[in-house]
């Protein structure tokens, strides 16, 4: 017989190499898909309602510093849209991020677990990018304002803006945890 493409012949004792190399753990030399599927699912229902926390704790901050961030004529958060924006969705984000994590810690459902399992995920979107917008939106008023002059009204200011964003990268953990639950859900 030829050998049209001029290889060498397979040796048995390639193969078998070749197959050592490859092979997968087995139950009985390590952990099983399911066992790391547990720990997996295990970590989720964890870092889900810590997730939310922090971004309960950045978004009440984000609230207070804007609140208090009055220093005289011109240097009122209320005098500026971007500055209200900031603060009327950290007051969403906070009272969103409260609810949840009131929900998890009480065990209580509220809705079907279908449902919960959406709200969650859409929630966590919503007032991600909502976060990220108001942020957005009062980070180049900021900068024109601390072209002028650096004084504890910009900083205080300037502080609230990353305090909105701390909460959004939080809430956006939480929304890729939300997503892994509503992808393993079996909506049947």
């Amino acid at each position: 017989m030829t050998n049209p493409d001029k290889q060498k012949p397979v040796e048995v004792t390639d193969v078998e190499t070749a197959a050592e190399k490859t092979s997968e753990p087995t139950p009985a030399s390590g952990t099983s898909t399911i066992t790391q599927r547990w720990k997996r699912e295990d970590l989720i229902k964890k870092a889900s309602p810590i997730t939310r926390g922090i971004c309960l704790l950045f978004s009440l901050l984000a609230f207070l510093i804007m609140v208090s961030n009055k220093h005289g004529y011109g240097r009122n958060f209320n005098e500026y849209e971007e500055y209200r924006y900031v603060l009327a969705i950290s007051i969403i984000s906070t009272l969103y991020t409260a609810w949840q994590t009131f929900a998890h810690f009480s065990k209580r459902e509220f809705f079907d677990r279908r449902t919960s399992t959406l709200v969650d995920f859409s929630g966590d979107q919503i007032v991600a990018y909502l976060l990220i917008s108001a942020a957005s939106s009062a980070i180049p008023l900021t900068n024109r304002f601390r072209e002028g002059q650096d004084n504890i009204f910009t900083d205080s200011a300037a502080s609230a803006i990353s305090m909105a964003i701390f909460a959004f990268v939080a809430l956006a953990l939480s929304a890729l945890f939300s997503g892994y639950k509503l992808s393993t859900h079996s909506f049947i």
